[in-house]
């Protein structure tokens, strides 16, 4: 679809848009340039809604705080509204919108959106960890290679801000969580999964719907994706690849030599072809970001990118590229302490990745909001990597039970307990002697204590550069 018939379409309409974050701001703005109507609902007040006096001022409406939801619920039953845009974070299955799906009311998101309106061929990439770093490394190597590119989903500003300046000849990298995942009717050329591994668990009903969510970046059943890809490494992208091989374009990515696909041989990434290779790309030695699962991703990136990026445009890449803010990212050194922050490890399996890219033993901040995910693989790394260990958050207590419960568990790893992150950065601070590092690991979500991961790390950044 074309952004004039979309607005043919649109225009005149109204239309809800349930969630006023970052996301919808900018479908706001857009909906409202195409003569749409629109109201916004809202949990927050007004005054902590971004935009609300310029949303307003262009001609949008609010219905705010606790009982946005009955509001919605009682416009919907009215007949007020042509069509509903959810925030990602708001299950579907929630009244006001089961009772819009009953009345054949459309309910979609900008991301569906963008989807549909987009020009450009689109990468999309999902997965439990990994995807921020991979949907970056491609945009990376496809600005290498000279390609007019552009970065977005869960990254930076949403991209339907963007829409009206994208055309056929761009190429998007776009990444995607299980929540926009789980009700698109939308599919990307290229889908890349880069593992799964249980998470949200506190959102989806269970692990099978979180499966499910995922997979549909695969558009099983839609044309446009023509190409998936899926890591040999692990179980269900494994499983996954089995279903999808018969009906998409399949592409492996492995640590270990495969006969068809993207894989390690001789400490290269090298493509695979009839069990012969058919192109080198790059030696891991040059990536510039730690740890092996950085590697992995960039398997990932150069799989969804063959035919367009050359060796030597990923040897650019991995030379120059030092990574996303809060993924391993160094902070400081002082008086030989060095801190780097990884406040993206959300999950256990994350977390692992991390710490894990550390030859030495280290201090490790720990612990955050509860998403019922088992701890059970974070306390064998926590008891092989760690001298000593900070809890702080609503699964400490978890968090200490799996270490303590570990089959390698022998005692050895100082266990503290914090009720603050800062608290927890002045104790991890004065375990240390020259040479150690302390890392912000927390293997757990930020919804306790702060409103996202981001807002964690930059305030674990603050409390460290102030330091003396």
């Amino acid at each position: 679809m074309t952004i004039p018939e979309f607005k043919n379409q649109i225009s005149g309409k109204t239309a809800a848009v349930v969630g006023v974050g970052v996301s919808n701001v900018p479908l706001i703005k857009f909906l409202l340039s195409l003569g749409a109507n629109i109201v916004g609902y809202d949990k927050r007040e007004k005054q902590d809604i971004e935009c609300y006096d310029e949303l307003v001022a262009l001609g949008a409406s609010f219905y705010v705080g606790d009982n946005y939801l009955d509001q919605l619920m009682s416009h919907i039953e009215s007949g007020k509204y042509d069509i509903i845009f959810k925030t990602p974070g708001i299950r579907p299955d929630i009244p006001p919108l089961l009772a819009a799906k009953e009345r054949g009311i459309e309910i979609t998101s900008e991301m569906e959106l963008f989807l549909k309106l987009c020009p450009a061929p689109i990468i999309g990439v999902t997965g439990s960890d990994g995807k921020t770093t991979t949907t970056s490394i491609i945009y990376e190597l496809l600005k290498a290679s000279g390609k007019s590119a552009y970065l977005g989903g869960n990254i930076g500003t949403p991209l339907i801000a963007e829409i009206e300046n994208i055309t056929k000849d761009d190429i998007i990298a776009l990444e995607m969580s299980s929540f926009q995942l789980y009700t698109m009717n939308q599919n990307p050329d290229i889908g890349v999964i880069t593992n799964i591994t249980p998470n949200h668990l506190d959102w989806h009903t269970n692990m099978t719907e979180y499966i499910n969510a995922k997979k549909n970046i695969c558009g099983l059943n839609s044309e446009r994706t023509k190409t998936v890809i899926l890591n040999a490494d692990n179980d269900i992208t494994r499983e996954i690849a089995q279903e999808v091989s018969g009906i998409k374009n399949t592409i492996l990515f492995s640590k270990n030599l495969l006969p068809d696909g993207v894989c390690i041989e001789n400490d290269y990434i090298d493509l695979r072809e009839n069990n012969q290779t058919a192109e080198k790309f790059l030696n891991v030695k040059d990536i510039k970001l730690p740890g092996t699962h950085n590697i992995e991703n960039y398997m990932a990136a150069i799989a969804s990118t063959l035919g367009i990026v050359s060796s030597d445009s990923a040897l650019h890449a991995a030379q120059t590229f030092g990574g996303v803010p809060h993924r391993i990212e160094f902070v400081r050194e002082l008086d030989g302490v060095k801190y780097y922050n990884d406040s993206i490890a959300t999950t256990p399996a994350r977390s692992k990745a991390g710490l894990s890219s550390f030859a030495q033993k280290l201090i490790v901040i720990a612990g955050g909001y509860d998403k019922n995910i088992p701890f059970d693989e974070i306390g064998a790394i926590i008891n092989e990597k760690a001298k000593a260990l900070i809890l702080v958050g609503a699964t400490a207590d978890k968090i200490e039970e799996a270490v303590r419960n570990a089959p390698n568990y022998n005692g050895e790893v100082t266990i503290i307990r914090a009720t603050t992150l800062e608290e927890a950065t002045v104790k991890a601070k004065a375990l240390t002697t020259p040479g150690d590092v302390i890392i912000l690991s927390p293997a757990c979500a930020s919804f306790d204590m702060f409103k996202n991961f981001e807002v964690r790390g930059n305030e674990f950044k603050e409390i460290v550069a102030e330091f003396e």
